[in-house]
Formats: structure tokens, C-alpha cells, sequence
């Protein structure tokens, strides 16, 4: 098997197996700290909060650690909502992750406000103004994320912030995919509120992070209250193991991000290139835009993706982003960039990682390539 799903989740690194394995005798609650097990377990959830935030390059009290990102999405946009229901709407962009979409939604239904949804165009970048024109005084939050999961193009945090900012609104960026992928400073210094994932970084599920300044942080209302964890914002023992896992992985992806980058753009380049010399009528979705060096989203015309996919059982890749692949719909990212459905179903979402070698580039690129070919050709005899 050649796995080529990284954006869906990655493997965890053996450092990091390490490092849990390690944690996992630090069995006493956290929250204990008048015995020494308890300030021992302690102890490795606040190493795992200094290294999130190395990786995020924000102090580590901006780290409030979850069970991962989609608890950090609800927590900071529904948690934003809850603080300023005086300001009950919400922008975001029509590309964000469902996770972010939902709690949008959800955070509406509390304020008795409205979600607003930014148009993007065919690349799959913000239509700024239009962006502008949703947002006024009465918005309390805009959503737009640092890089999509499906087809890896970087959103501009930057002018953003400045639009959400000139009306008071906070700035939330999924930064999910871009930890450990790509240089997040500037995301991170224009952001109000950031989100990422242990099991995006080659760390354990279930851990993930909202990141928040202390001011920001008083602004939030918790969404489940608990023993008072978390800075009182995210309530529950936590998950002693699990922290020390992203810890670790956060450690590794700030120590090889700019490594991991440049090989992976070779691979993938490596990849798009063989693909479109083998076949024909190959479109990469987003290519005039600015995309995380992993991941291709890539239309093969009159081959249906499900087909493609069921024809080469030795290769990992996906439809679409894997939320969105556990329902029968199609990708809501690739509609809102104009595709047809005709377009969307005939897209797969390829994304390399860490352990991706050039020996399986060039297997996946015959595997692909042949599987694309079969399904064209029962295509064509069916229609005639």
C-alpha cells in the first residue's frame, strides 16, 4: 500500500511513540498537584504546552490544549459568539473545513444571528471584496483558514485581519494543515484565534489546540464547563499520554518543517509532472494560487474518482477531505470554486508526508495513470 492521504491523517512518528510510552506511567491526574505523581503528570502537560507553542511561536500560556481541532474550532468560534452576543454574525469563507462551518452554524442558532459565507474564486482563493461587504459592526468573528485541506491553497490571513479588525471582528485561522508545512508567521501574528491538530503533525488522535491570547481568552465563554482545566476554558482531566504525543510531534515538525517542505515540493512537482505526461485532460485545481507543497487536488476528465479509486486498491488517496468523505455528498470546497458536479466527482485530493518516498512516486504515477486509463476506457465503451 502507497498512502497518499497525509492531509486526512499521519502516521505517528516512533520519537513520538517514544515520548507517550514514557508518559503513559505519569498515570495520576494532572490536576493533582499536592503529591509529586500529580506534579510529575503536570509536568508533561506543560512541556507539551511549551513545545505547541514553539511550534506556533506564541507563549505558552496562549495554549489551550483540547482533544483536537475540531473541539478547538467550537470552542473558539462558538465560544467568541457566546462572549459577544451583542455582535450576533459570523463570516467565514465557502472553503472552510465543516468543522468550522458547523460551529459556525451552531454558534448563529445560539446568538440569533447569521452565518455570512465569502465567495472564492475558480483557484480557490477569498473574494476580498466581498469579503469586505459582509463585514460590519454587528460581526463578531471572521473564519478564514491558512491553507484548505483539499486543495492546499494558503488563505490570505493578512489582508483579512485588517478587514476583521477595521470593525472589531476576531480573526480565526485553521491552521491545521499548514503546521509543520509551511512558515506561519504571518498567520500567526494577524490571528485572533488559531486552531491545529496533533494527528495532522505525525502525532497521536485526540489532542489538538486553540490557540488565544490571554485577552482574547477572557472573551470566550466556555462551551462545557468542568473542574476549571485549561485556564477555565476547557474543562476535563487531560489526556496525559496524548498531550505528550503532540508535544513531541509539535517539537519534531518546527525542528524539520523547512526540510520536510522542500522535499516534499520536489515529490509532489515529481508527481503532478508524471501524471500530466502520461495522461491527458489532467487539471489541477487551485494552480494559480499559492498551495501547500503536499497536496494536489486533481481533476482526470471522464474518469469518475470512486471508479479510480476502486481500481487501484494499492494506492491511498481520497475524493475530497475525509469528513467530507464519510457522507455521500460532494466536496463542498471544489462547488464553491465553480466546479461542476461532473468536475468535483472526478477529482481526487493527493497529499505526500514525512515517510513519502520517490520510489513510490514513481509507483503511484503507474498505478494512477493505469487506473485512470481503465476507467476511461469502460467509460467510453458504456456510452456506446
Amino acid at each position: 500500500m502507497i498512502y497518499l492521504d497525509y492531509n486526512a491523517s499521519t502516521p505517528v512518528d516512533p520519537r513520538v511513540e517514544t515520548a507517550m510510552a514514557e508518559a503513559s506511567s505519569q498515570f495520576a491526574n494532572p490536576s493533582s498537584v499536592q503529591h509529586r505523581s500529580g506534579q510529575g503528570a503536570a509536568e508533561v502537560v506543560e512541556e507539551a504546552r511549551s513545545h505547541v507553542a514553539d511550534l506556533v511561536r506564541r507563549p505558552a500560556r496562549d495554549i489551550v490544549l483540547t482533544s483536537g481541532a475540531s473541539e478547538a474550532a467550537a470552542l473558539g468560534i462558538i465560544g467568541a459568539a457566546l462572549g459577544a452576543q451583542s455582535r450576533p454574525n459570523i463570516v467565514v469563507a465557502a472553503t472552510e473545513h465543516k468543522a468550522v462551518l458547523s460551529a459556525a452554524d451552531v454558534a448563529a442558532k445560539v446568538t440569533g444571528g447569521e452565518v455570512r459565507c465569502a465567495r472564492v474564486d475558480r483557484s480557490g482563493l477569498v473574494d476580498l471584496s466581498h469579503l469586505e461587504e459582509l463585514i460590519d459592526d454587528t460581526v463578531s468573528l471572521v473564519a478564514v483558514m491558512a491553507a484548505n485541506n483539499e486543495t492546499g491553497v494558503l488563505g490570505p490571513s493578512a489582508i483579512a485581519s485588517e478587514l476583521a479588525r477595521h470593525h472589531g471582528a476576531l480573526l480565526f485561522s485553521d491552521v491545521t494543515q499548514l503546521a509543520g508545512k509551511g512558515d506561519m508567521s504571518d498567520v500567526v501574528n494577524c490571528s485572533d484565534l488559531l486552531v491545529c491538530s496533533s494527528h495532522k503533525v505525525y502525532g497521536p488522535k485526540g489532542a489538538g489546540a486553540l490557540v488565544a491570547s490571554r485577552h482574547i481568552q477572557r472573551r470566550l465563554v466556555p462551551i462545557f464547563s468542568g473542574g476549571g482545566q485549561e485556564f477555565g476554558l476547557r474543562g476535563g482531566t487531560q489526556n496525559t499520554p496524548a498531550l505528550a504525543g503532540f508535544g513531541r510531534a509539535a517539537q519534531l515538525a518546527a525542528k524539520e518543517q523547512p526540510a520536510d517542505t522542500q522535499r516534499l515540493a520536489r515529490l509532489t512537482d515529481e508527481l503532478s509532472t508524471g501524471l500530466r505526461l502520461r495522461l491527458s485532460d489532467v487539471e489541477v485545481n487551485g494552480i494559480e494560487a499559492e498551495r501547500l507543497t503536499n497536496t494536489l487536488s486533481l481533476r482526470f476528465r471522464c474518469a469518475d474518482a470512486e471508479a479510480v479509486m476502486t481500481s487501484m486498491p494499492r494506492i491511498a488517496v481520497s475524493s475530497g477531505s475525509a469528513c467530507q468523505s464519510a457522507t455521500p455528498s460532494q466536496s463542498h470546497v471544489l462547488l464553491a470554486m465553480g466546479l461542476t458536479h461532473q468536475a468535483a466527482s472526478e477529482t481526487l485530493r493527493i497529499s505526500l508526508g514525512r515517510p513519502t518516498t520517490l520510489d513510490e512516486i514513481a509507483r503511484a504515477i503507474d498505478e494512477i495513470a493505469s487506473a485512470v486509463m481503465r476507467v476511461r476506457e469502460l467509460t467510453t465503451r458504456s456510452e456506446g
